[in-house]
């Protein structure tokens, strides 16, 4: 009850990686469309917001008739190799939104357990770091997510 088509969408996607125990899948916009009834721009946006690489998917997209959607869920050998993912894809500054899913992430991972995870979210909330600035807490957040994730890294 409640779940709204992209929800809906989400989860099936989610079950076809889980499913058949794959790493890809391959669909076309359309026929996803025909089949939840609903417009293909329903499809790209649960594709562009709900499968995104701090969330751990690749997706590549091919528009046109023949065109398709590859979505690639991205497996890590271990955690240090995942860690240096997220920190290459925080860039120079993150928003709290795109934060979370990175450490939604590390908890899905089993990066890091769900206290720490709840301190790496308390950390880069954005009551925490009060500046007037929303352009100013985001950079100052990618520098403490980044930092944690490279302490992460190693174990002590």
């Amino acid at each position: 009850m409640g779940n709204n088509i992209s929800d809906i969408i989400e989860d099936y996607l989610k079950s076809i990686l889980t499913n058949e125990d794959q790493n890809l899948i391959e669909i076309k916009r359309s026929e996803l469309a025909k089949h939840f009834e609903c417009v293909p721009s329903q499809i790209n946006y649960v594709i562009r917001t709900r499968f995104t690489v701090e969330k751990g998917y690749i997706v590549e997209s091919k528009r046109g008739g023949g065109g398709y959607i590859r979505i690639t869920k991205v497996r890590h050998t271990d955690h240090q190799e995942l860690c240096d993912q997220l920190i290459g894809h925080i860039g120079q500054s993150i928003d709290q939104a795109t934060g979370k899913s990175v450490v939604l992430r590390l908890l899905e991972e089993g990066a890091v357990s769900k206290r720490e995870g709840n301190m790496i979210l308390a950390a880069i909330d954005r009551e925490v770091i009060a500046l007037p600035m929303p352009s100013d807490r985001d950079v100052i957040r990618a520098n403490v997510l980044k930092a944690m994730l490279a302490s992460l890294k190693y174990k002590i």
